[in-house]
């Protein structure tokens, strides 16, 4: 099992807000882009950050977006598309989404519109 299933989401959220905002992009964006995967409403967001809730259990608890499999790409070398781990995959595309939206992808593209 990789560490990172048991990292709580709150410890790396301040990670991924400072990438986007370095980029010019906002915490409302990042938000949106987190909802959109997971199916969290911005309350359900919040609630998880508040409580520490680990990867595991957030993705366990989210319901991807069906166009979620549109994600492809390298994240650290790695294709996300080639992860077999589902839980590692989903952690994937969420750092495959954060890194788009920082790099100054449209909204609509990083959302699979």
């Amino acid at each position: 099992m990789s560490r990172i299933f048991t990292t709580s989401v709150a410890s790396v959220y301040p990670l991924y807000l400072a990438k986007v905002e370095r980029k010019g992009r906002s915490k409302a964006e990042l938000d949106e882009v987190i909802t959109w995967l997971t199916g969290y409403d911005e309350a359900g967001l919040q609630r998880h950050l508040e409580q520490k809730t680990t990867f595991e259990d957030f993705f366990a608890q989210a319901h991807l977006h069906p166009n979620a499999s549109l994600i492809t790409g390298s994240v650290c070398g790695v294709k996300v598309q080639d992860v077999e781990d589902p839980l590692m995959q989903q952690i994937r595309y969420l750092d495959k989404l954060v890194d788009e939206l920082a790099k100054g992808k449209a909204m609509d593209k990083v959302l699979r519109g």
